[in-house]
């Protein structure tokens, strides 16, 4: 479903590229076919637009050269970001879409794509587990859930913290309103349920607990004062709006109506979060500082018992909290925050007194839900069951737990431009809950004309957004399904794959070797307290470099290969190397240098040629501050270093592809293993030049001027003919000094050249 690494759909693929556009050709020409034609032959013939499409040709085919030098995303030889080939029914739902060009901001500049992303968001909700009542039950007060698409996780975490914001503070507006406005005179007794399930008066409830009312209580409010009390939404919304945070601002609310609140209500995160999260925090007014970041246990999750700390402080301080987000699948560590634990301990508090909601951010990890959805029956893909075992894996045990909750969480980001294998831009985010999307409603009479026209523009931060994204999503769910034997499969098969990654990763490094790689995801045995060393050899003996067949047929292999590697399909990891005689490497930072060194080999500079590089790969730092001290202090004695520093430099593979290892040997895994020798090599030979020229850069400001280069390169036993011709050479710039990128680059070649090295 792929165009494949060597475009070996293209066929197919140009075949339907051609009818997208001949169908839209068609429909223009049959519209109204009265209508003047307004590029008539004649006007093709006048000078000025042969040139335009003769300027247009040249302009196109000058810039189809330089997009090849973007990242080659479809080869197995990229192992960087979280991008792989994206599926050919959402490249051609959305070049099919696009040239309508509709706008999702209103149904009328989208009145079918509008249409696409309702079922879109039901489908999403759908796969996540969150049950869709039929109308009947709704009526009866069912909970029904929905979603729509975004531009990407940022915009769907910025509207989660915002919908949670706004539900936390909505009592507190109400509360006001019926105080303060005559129109909801008649609701003055109105009552709400409290933890132990009495019904009190909402005006008579203090700040505190109106901040712990739960959920699904606070969204029936409005609805309740129609139907008990015959005061209409728009009257509602009316009072609401004079004395809500989105009206009256954070600073005027919170002095006005929650004074008495000793200290700013809080988000709690795990220390993998997204960036959004801090920047929704700053621009909904929240305060980056309240953002409060929850330590990693050794797996690199969110830790529980340092969860329940903050939370216990929290109610100790009467400090309420927005929400808590759990990561399911972090962009780093892969790691699936405990999602069960989260939502038990929210039981438990919620009974103290402290509520809040749960929102998953599931960008990364979305789709690999799917493994657990069943096939409807209806499925034009749906398979058979196979009569031999596929290179496929399920999720470990506790991934699986994590995920067999996901539907109880009160939102979820997903992004089907990352694990949904769908072009850019397509996040998505859904509610338990749909009432949550009103509370983010800002109604523009020019977006919205009638109550009876559907809509999805209204809620949320965008605007304008492309069609062309919905009718991707829809067209790649239409083909794939997002269930078992469609991304369901996909995604045992890119886990399969990561986990052959993993293996190999362990068990690269022999005893010779002059380095150790050391994969983020710890062993089972590490983390049960086994037998390590045993569990090692049974890996390098029963499940590396086996024939799939084989290790499928395995099955005490199998049952210990579902339970390796990070828990999705991320791989982040870091070499070591030994000193000469043998013995490791203690310095953090000589280790951080290494990273950083065979990084260098294996990403692209700007402006260079992608084919020029057998393998790709990205990084990324491990901090202190964020990550906590359970969590760094354990993968820095797994690493083998100590001292100071207070960041780890790791590198990351996305393992996306799913027929990454099917070739029938060990072609992937023996390449990605040379390469990484001949980075290490490399990088290892580049670190002693670049210790050279810091050596020489005595005044360490990057550059090495004529004097500094003589100086040293004299000590060190060469002739003046040789400096000479070494600076000549070297100064590219030509501005008579030598920058640290081109005294690598002469010296490496100075070295070849002489085969001598420095002389002493």
């Amino acid at each position: 479903m792929v165009l494949g690494s060597k475009a070996e759909n293209a066929e197919e693929f140009e075949r339907l590229i051609v009818e997208a556009i001949r169908d839209q050709a068609f429909w223009r020409r049959n519209f109204h076919p009265g209508d003047p034609t307004l590029v008539t032959e004649a006007v093709k013939r006048q000078p000025e637009y042969v040139q335009a499409m003769g300027t247009l040709t040249d302009s196109y085919r000058s810039l189809l050269g330089f997009l090849k030098k973007s990242m080659p995303f479809f080869s197995t030889r990229y192992q960087g970001h979280m991008n792989w080939d994206t599926a050919m029914p959402a490249v051609l739902g959305y070049f099919a879409a696009m040239l309508y060009n509709p706008n999702n901001v209103a149904f009328e500049g989208s009145t079918a794509t509008t249409i696409l992303e309702l079922l879109v968001g039901d489908d999403l909700c759908r796969m996540i587990g969150f049950p869709l009542p039929d109308k009947a039950a709704c009526q009866a007060g069912a909970v029904r859930p929905w979603g729509h698409i975004t531009s990407g996780g940022t915009v769907a975490n910025i509207e989660a913290l915002w919908s949670a914001r706004n539900l936390k503070l909505y009592p507190v507006a109400m509360q006001a309103a019926l105080k303060e406005d005559p129109t909801l005179a008649a609701a003055s007794d109105l009552r709400v349920r409290t933890r132990g399930g009495d019904m009190v008066l909402l005006r008579e409830l203090d700040a505190w607990s109106l901040c712990n009312l739960q959920g699904d209580d606070i969204l029936a409010l409005p609805a309740r004062l129609t139907a008990e009390y015959g005061i209409s939404a728009a009257v509602i919304d009316a009072a609401l709006a004079k004395v809500a945070p989105q009206s009256l601002g954070m600073h005027t609310f919170f002095s006005r109506y929650l004074g008495e609140l000793r200290s700013p209500p809080v988000v709690l995160v795990p220390a993998t979060k997204h960036y959004s999260f801090p920047k929704a925090a700053a621009i909904l007014g929240l305060g980056a500082a309240n953002v409060l970041d929850v330590p990693l246990d050794e797996n690199a999750r969110m830790s529980i018992p340092d969860l329940e700390r903050i939370l216990r402080s929290c109610l100790a301080e009467r400090r309420p909290v927005y929400t808590v987000v759990g990561v399911i699948g972090s962009t780093e560590e892969s790691a699936v925050d405990p999602l069960r634990d989260i939502l038990e301990l929210r039981d438990r508090l919620r009974d103290e007194g402290l509520e809040f909601t749960v929102h998953a951010d599931a960008a990364w990890g979305g789709y690999h839900v799917s493994i657990l959805r069943e096939d409807d029956e209806s499925f034009p893909g749906k398979r058979p069951e196979p009569s031999s075992p596929r290179a496929e894996v399920d999720f470990s045990r506790y991934t699986a737990a994590q995920y067999a909750v996901l539907h109880l969480a009160d939102s979820v980001t997903v992004d089907p431009h990352k694990s949904g294998y769908i072009p850019y831009p397509a996040g998505a985010l859904c509610y338990r809950n749909a009432a949550m999307r009103d509370l983010l409603t800002f109604k523009a009479p020019y977006i919205l004309h009638a109550q009876d026209e559907p809509s999805v523009g209204i809620y949320g931060v965008e605007g304008s957004k492309p069609g062309a994204a919905v009718a991707a999503v829809f067209l790649a769910h239409k083909v794939i399904r997002p269930s078992r034997s469609g991304y369901g499969s996909i995604h045992r098969k890119a886990l399969f794959n990561c986990r052959r990654v993993y293996a190999r990763l362990l068990c690269m490094a022999r005893p010779e070797d002059n380095f150790v790689v050391v994969p983020v995801p710890r062993l089972p045995a590490e983390i049960d307290g086994g037998d390590v060393a045993s569990q090692l050899e049974f890996i390098r003996h029963r499940i590396d470099g086996r024939d799939p067949d084989a290790l499928l047929a395995d099955e005490e292999a199998m049952a210990l290969f579902a339970e390796l590697g990070p828990d999705l399909n991320i791989l982040t990891y870091a070499f070591n190397f030994k000193r000469p005689d043998g013995r490791m490497n203690t310095s953090l930072a000589q280790a951080n240098r290494l990273n950083k060194a065979v990084y260098e080999v294996l990403s692209l500079r700007p402006g260079e040629d992608p084919s020029g590089h057998p393998l790709l790969v990205t990084t990324t730092d491990f901090e202190d501050a964020h990550y906590g001290a359970q969590f760094m202090d354990s993968y820095k004695r797994r690493l083998g270093v100590e001292g100071p520093g207070h960041a780890i430099t790791v590198l990351r593979s996305t393992v996306m592809n799913p027929w990454l290892t099917d070739f029938g040997d060990d072609t992937f895994l023996d390449m990605l293993e040379r390469e990484f020798r001949r980075a290490i090599s490399r990088a290892m030979f580049r670190d002693s030049m670049a210790q050279v020229f810091e050596e020489i850069d005595a005044n360490n400001d990057g550059q090495l001027d004529r004097a500094e280069v003589e100086a040293k390169f004299r000590a060190m036993g060469y002739a003046d003919a040789e400096i000479h011709e070494f600076l000549r050479s070297s100064d590219t710039s030509r501005d008579n000094n030598i920058s640290k990128q081109e005294f690598l680059e002469s010296f490496s070649q100075m070295l070849v050249r002489t085969s001598l090295g420095p002389r002493r």
